[in-house]
């Protein structure tokens, strides 16, 4: 069992979400937790297109993550949403499969006026699946460098996702905390 789920919503290999995605597992490995990385593009575009709730490879992934402790969602922002092979993705996920658990949203834009669509986009269609939404973390582009194994550029950034980060994990580890508890 992995005690977190990254799972990208980006539909490129080499995009930015997907590099801090990846960065910040290897944090969390980094203080001993196991992390199972899942991307959409690695998904049976089958599947996804007719909604196969039923395939074998989405209820292995579904049964992943209502395991998992934690998970962390992330995806470029695109039209001012995330992307839709993630909302595919979503689709045909459980309806509360991220009950009691902590999901730390993130997603990465070209303008800071795509910010709002981490509150009014993700956080939302998380929450419809029973998400313990934690605050979440925005990234302008020119904060993230993709080609740098230490993608996230911006040292204020950097102790701001270190902050959530550490947060997610407190709720990890002591699940028994409660939404007013967070002040993060």
């Amino acid at each position: 069992m992995s005690e977190i789920v990254i799972i990208s919503g980006s539909p490129t290999e080499l995009s930015r979400s997907e590099q801090v995605l990846k960065y910040l597992g290897k944090l969390l490995e980094g203080g001993h937790l196991s992390v199972t990385h899942l991307s959409v593009r690695e998904l049976s575009y089958q599947d996804l297109f007719t909604g196969n709730y039923q395939s074998p490879e989405i209820r292995q992934i579904a049964e992943t993550i209502e395991e998992a402790k934690g998970v962390i969602v992330g995806s470029p922002v695109y039209k001012g949403a995330y992307s839709g092979v993630l909302k595919a993705f979503i689709d045909i996920l459980p309806q509360d499969i991220l009950q009691h658990k902590p999901v730390l949203p993130l997603m990465t834009g070209g303008s800071p006026s795509h910010l709002l669509a981490l509150e009014y986009a993700l956080k939302p269609v998380l929450a419809t699946l029973k998400a313990h939404n934690l605050k979440g973390i925005y990234y302008l582009d020119e904060e993230v460098d993709k080609h740098n194994p230490n993608p996230i550029i911006v040292e204020g950034v950097l102790q701001r996702t270190r902050k959530q980060l550490d947060y997610f994990v407190q709720l990890v580890n002591n699940p028994v905390l409660t939404l007013t508890e967070a002040s993060y």
